[in-house]
């Protein structure tokens, strides 16, 4: 599984070989240590985590606990996002391993070629959000404009997020393995709404050593305009 993964990974890594610096695509995955197909889709995050392009973000959710391990990195608040982009989208039912790219397009299970295609055309897509983001100390100054304007208000969200934790799952579907997470999801939290129309001058709280990342998104949750990595 590991070189099929590796393969499908670096075949779409060379075919989108920047040649100037590239929007950030954020890529959700919805995941659960507690899950048994998880840990492929665990794994290619890991490795779309490679790319600069592109930001992957794992957020563990809560309703594989009850099978007898809990894991230790879900929060219903997760679960709750997952079933948002469910309702925006008009399903009623929430799978994982999911993968939600650019917070507009769904994919089920692991699906590496159709993630890669997925990445290709968001990659490929411009915005008419331009956000920038600076570190003074424990505060972030947040500036962004959109060209031509917004025809509706967006959500602007600060992520934390832990580079990467091993675990040793002990009960449940995946009993006996060790699995390594990446970009584990600590906290996602909305800082305000933005109209779009004049520019955004906003400052927040971004304390400890924990990396994170600002993103700029439609209401919904839809589609992501804009996202920022903060080290």
């Amino acid at each position: 599984m590991r070189h099929y993964v590796s393969a499908v990974c670096g075949l779409w890594l060379a075919a989108v070989a920047p040649v100037q610096a590239e929007p950030v695509v954020v890529v959700e995955l919805f995941t659960s240590q507690g899950c048994s197909a998880c840990p492929p889709a665990d794994e290619f995050v890991a490795m779309l985590a490679s790319d600069p392009r592109i930001l992957p973000l794992a957020l563990h959710v809560d309703y594989w606990d009850y099978i007898g391990w809990a894991d230790k990195f879900a929060h219903p608040k997760f679960t709750d996002r997952q079933r948002a982009y469910a309702r925006a989208a008009g399903s009623r039912t929430i799978y994982t391993p999911q993968l939600i790219i650019g917070g507009r397009d769904r994919i089920e299970g692991f699906a590496p070629e159709e993630t890669a295609d997925r990445l290709r055309a968001h990659l490929a897509e411009g915005s008419p959000v331009r956000l920038s983001v600076t570190r003074q100390g424990d505060l972030l100054v947040i500036h962004a404009e959109a060209d031509p304007p917004l025809t509706e208000p967006v959500r602007v969200q600060l992520v934390r997020y832990k580079p990467a934790e091993t675990v040793t799952i002990e009960r449940g579907e995946n009993a006996g393995r060790t699995i390594t997470y990446t970009n584990i999801v600590t906290s996602w939290e909305g800082l305000g709404d933005w109209g779009g129309q004049e520019p955004l001058e906003l400052t927040a709280a971004f304390a400890g050593q924990e990396p994170g990342a600002v993103i700029v998104q439609g209401a919904g949750p839809a589609t992501i305009l804009a996202a920022a990595r903060v080290e």
